[in-house]
This record gives structure tokens, sequence and C-alpha cells, in this order.
């Protein structure tokens, strides 16, 4: 399809979003971009984008910095690993590369956290290289153009759509071509009604002629979901309370939460929390992660446990926010803002 890249980038000089990362070839700001923008929406992901560049306008400000600032600012995003990527990223530039941030995929694809489609787009962007980058956004376009019903999730499917896609790249144009693709599955090709009468490639696509749309791009596995059950316990004494954080390999790695004992269900364990002395105790609370589910019930104690872990951290509860907290107990101190007045 000769015209593929020449319809899709009309379009997009046409109809793109103004972003910030769009207006620089800054690999650092891209990159940025970039590690944010993963499995997160625009509209949250912005003011993070802003908010790191503010507080981090360089390469060098960002490996400089404790990982604790780096977390409590990535509060809230979720995927703390991308956090703790960027920061041990940040200080490779600065102690290997000079403190100059690369544009370069064979520099890039070394950098933790850094895969294909990540380098693909940060040197296509700063550089102009010719990489093309292959998203959820891009698999879904393509595999709708073109028809194609091999899983996107299989060795196969990855091989076919990454060729595909280097096949039809503009290679004198590759940076706005590979902004263009993912645009049009990020504002025309949606999981769920494509705006098919607004594509510059209605009449070329297969599977809106061969009425498949629905069933693309196909998966041939499912997701399985894990369920987990914590209990946490909230000790609070005038205003001081209770935290410990969280070092073992696992999500929310170094970030803090109220003291918390995991379980196979919901029940109160009775044998490791002093219910006696236990002044409330909430619902079940869900909270959903990309491949978990956990079920969080909150114990709140006015006083402090007789004996109080080594490893607890004694907290004024005015300065609970300065340390970087899972989104599930900062939307619960949100919503019980009657036990922290």
């Amino acid at each position: 399809m000769n015209d593929f890249s020449p319809l899709i980038r009309s379009w997009y000089r046409l109809n793109k979003r103004d972003l910030p990362w769009r207006n620089t070839i800054d690999p650092y700001q891209i990159w940025l971009s970039e590690i944010i923008m993963q499995q997160t929406r625009v509209e949250q992901g912005l003011k993070y984008y802003l908010k790191f560049i503010q507080n981090y306008p360089t390469i060098l400000d960002l490996a400089n910095a404790n990982e604790q600032s780096i977390l409590n600012d990535w509060q809230g995003l979720g995927y703390y690993s991308r956090a703790r990527n960027l920061h041990h990223s940040a200080k490779v530039i600065r102690d290997e590369y000079e403190g100059v941030f690369p544009k370069d995929f064979k520099t890039l694809i070394k950098l933790k956290g850094v895969g294909v489609y990540t380098a693909s787009a940060i040197s296509s962007f700063a550089n102009n290289e010719n990489k093309a980058v292959v998203d959820g956004n891009v698999y879904r376009f393509l595999s709708r153009v073109f028809d194609i019903d091999t899983a996107i999730d299989s060795t196969e499917g990855i091989k076919l759509f990454q060729e595909l896609a280097n096949d039809l790249l503009d290679t004198k144009k590759s940076g706005e071509h590979n902004q263009a693709i993912m645009e049009m599955g990020a504002l025309i090709c949606t999981p769920k009604k494509p705006s098919c009468d607004k594509c510059p490639l209605q009449v070329k696509c297969l599977a809106y002629s061969n009425q498949t749309i629905t069933s693309r791009p196909h998966k041939s596995k499912k997701t399985k979901v894990r369920t987990r059950y914590f209990h946490f316990q909230i000790y609070k004494e005038d205003n001081t309370i209770l935290l410990e954080k969280r070092e073992k390999k696992d999500i929310w790695q170094n970030l803090f939460q109220f003291p918390m004992i995991e379980t196979d269900n919901s029940k109160t364990p009775a044998t490791k929390i002093s219910i006696q002395s236990r002044v409330h105790q909430s619902e079940v609370i869900k909270h959903i992660l990309s491949h978990q589910k956990l079920l969080a019930v909150f114990h709140y104690f006015d006083s402090f446990p007789t004996i109080i872990d080594s490893k607890f951290v004694k907290v004024n509860i005015a300065d609970i926010q300065n340390y970087p907290l899972p989104r599930l107990i900062d939307k619960y101190l949100e919503d019980s803002s009657y036990f922290f007045k």
C-alpha cells in the first residue's frame, strides 16, 4: 500500500493533539513522556509529565534526586517499577554517558525499562532514525487495515506486525509516520466504536470491508488475574501513625503502607490482629491492578501496639503525604478523613 504513509501523515498534520512532548526533539523529554504514558491515559499522564519536567528539568536533575522524592511524585500513577527504572537509567546516563541522553536505538535499548517500542519511538522522534514503532494502538490499526487474524501476543504475530510496520515506514519521515500511526489508533481506530467514517484508509481497510473490525486484533492468551487479600492495620496515637516500607520485589516496592498482613481470604486473621483493641474495621475494598485483584480491609486502632516492630516508622499525620504511598492507601485516606483530622 504505497499511499499508506502519506495518507496517515496528512491526516495527522490536520488532527493531531497538541501535546508538549511533540514540540521537542529532546530525547530526555520524549523518554519521560513515553515511560509515563505506558498503561496510562494521556489525560492522566499529562499532569505527571509536566510535574516531572518542572521538578527534574534535566537528566542530571533526575539522576541526582533521591528515590523517595521520585516515587512521591509518581504517586497515583501506578506501575512504580517505571519510576525506579527512570531513576536507574538516569544515573546510568549520568555516570556512563557523561549526562548526554542517547538518541540511537542501539544505545537506548540498553537502558533499564526501555524495550523495542520505546527505543524505536525515542530514536525516531528525536533523531528521525528509521525504526518503526509497534504498540497497542499500532497492533489494532494494522490488524484491521490488513484484516490480520494472527494473534498479536504470539511469537509469529509479534514478528509479522513488526515486519509489516517496517515495510510501511516512510524512511524520510519516520518520526512523523510513527506519531501518525499511533495517533490513528488512539483517536480513530479505537478499541470500541472506531470512527471509521473519519479514517483516511476506510476504503482500503480490509476489516471494514469484511466486517471483522470487532474481532481485530486477535489475542490467543487470556490474562490470568491473581486475587490477593490485604489486612492493613492503622495504629494512631495522638497525631502519629505507623507506616512500614515495602522492600520485597513485589507490587509497590519501596513505597510505604500501613502495617499489613496478607492472608488467603478476607476474614480477619484473629491470631495476628488484636480484635479486642480494634475500634473500627472497614468494608472490603476492591482495588484492580493489571494482573491482580486486591481485596483490602483496614483495621483501625486508637493506640500503638504494645510491641512496635523495628521496621515500623512513626509518622506525624500531617507529614504522611511526604511518603510515597500506593494509590489504594492514598484513596483510603481521601475517603476516610474522619480518622485523620
